[in-house]
């Protein structure tokens, strides 16, 4: 097949992360008799350095025009980056909301599994580890706080700030049909998280999912509290299948779960609209402080674009073999700085990059 794909390198470690999802993209397409072709997007920090804004019109259209996105890492540290000292609209993040937003990309799937070659990376005892978890969470991501209405003003003499979080029912029961849906092709259970004894959000959001459960008969609906669930996944993990949440629930959820695998360095992450569209991302940060060190960990990004072909292409055989690939270069001990002593032969990006091609 033919694909268009926009690659967005971003800021930090992105350039360097993305090189190497290409060049094993690069190995697929040749492998298999596949054809990717690329064009460049500036967004982030790069793009306001380039053009003044995180995110130009112009970048999106480009990225429209495409059939899927991988991007790198946006941003830079809070603390010394002169982006930081721009209005919140103009920040680098600003430009991952917009994408998100105007391309539509309202489901975000990020899974969650702990590699065998990873348990000693994991920080959770043996005991609670078993034989492992594999789990995914669904996250709505074009609603809630990160987008409702929002503002900092002076009352009484006190400064004050005001987030709103809307959601309304066609958001929440679009998403819940996805978690559904990905539930059918796992082992059938959703375990849905809300704040239901305190959010109106999260009442009408437990409300809506209830009704789209009744459509799902062979799928198991749980509800559970988010700060229930913050502690149950590191408790027991095992227990969750498909973990279906909304916006800022999911930020945080997904991130924990991360930990629990071992390193953020190997979380992928899709972002999907309503057809095969989707934008493909490692779930970790631009990590500033090693960029250009050849110390970033590239599987999380290599693992982005297995997904990349599994749901934007319907390559489900050829993103299973990268991920056979990532599996065994681990098993041969290969690991890189942010889960050292998951293995005794340490590489840097590229070497591990060149590692999983080979493989392929």
């Amino acid at each position: 097949m033919e694909a268009k794909i926009a690659v967005i390198q971003g800021d930090g470690i992105g350039p360097e992360i993305i090189k190497e999802a290409k060049k094993v993209l690069e190995k697929v397409a040749k492998v298999y008799g596949h054809t990717f072709s690329y064009e460049e997007v500036l967004m982030g920090g790069i793009s306001i350095d380039t053009y003044g804004e995180p995110l130009t019109k112009e970048a999106l259209e480009t990225a429209r025009a495409c059939d899927a996105v991988l991007l790198g890492a946006v941003g830079g540290d809070v603390n010394t980056s002169p982006w930081y000292q721009l209005p919140p609209h103009l920040r680098p993040e600003a430009g991952l909301l917009g994408i998100r937003k105007g391309l539509n990309l309202y489901c975000n799937l990020r899974p969650a599994v702990l590699f065998k070659q990873l348990r000693e990376a994991c920080p959770l005892k043996d005991s609670i580890i078993g034989e492992g978890f594999d789990f995914v969470v669904v996250r709505e991501l074009t609603g809630g706080v990160y987008f409702g209405e929002r503002r900092t003003f002076v009352e009484n003499g006190l400064r004050k700030a005001v987030d709103t979080m809307p959601y309304d029912e066609k958001e929440i029961r679009r998403i819940a049909e996805w978690a559904f849906k990905v539930a059918r092709k796992r082992r059938k259970k959703v375990c849905s998280v809300d704040k239901a004894n305190v959010l109106d959000t999260s009442r009408l959001w437990r409300q809506v999912v209830s009704e789209v459960a009744k459509d799902y008969p062979d799928v198991e609906l749980t509800n559970m509290l988010v700060d229930n669930c913050a502690m149950q996944m590191v408790k027991d993990p095992k227990q969750f299948d498909v973990v279906l949440t909304e916006n800022m629930f999911g930020d945080i959820l997904s991130d924990e779960a991360s930990m629990v695998t071992g390193s953020i360095g190997m979380l992928s992450s899709a972002s999907l609209s309503d057809g095969s569209f989707g934008l493909y991302e490692p779930s970790h940060g631009s990590a500033p402080d090693i960029a250009g060190r050849d110390m970033a960990n590239p599987i999380a990004t290599i693992l982005s674009a297995a997904m990349m072909l599994r749901y934007s292409f319907d390559l489900c055989k050829e993103a299973d073999r990268i991920e056979q690939a990532v599996s065994q270069v681990l098993e041969e001990g290969y690991c890189t700085c942010d889960i050292k002593g998951a293995g005794d032969k340490l590489v840097g990006t590229r070497q591990m990059g060149s590692l999983i091609a080979e493989k392929i």
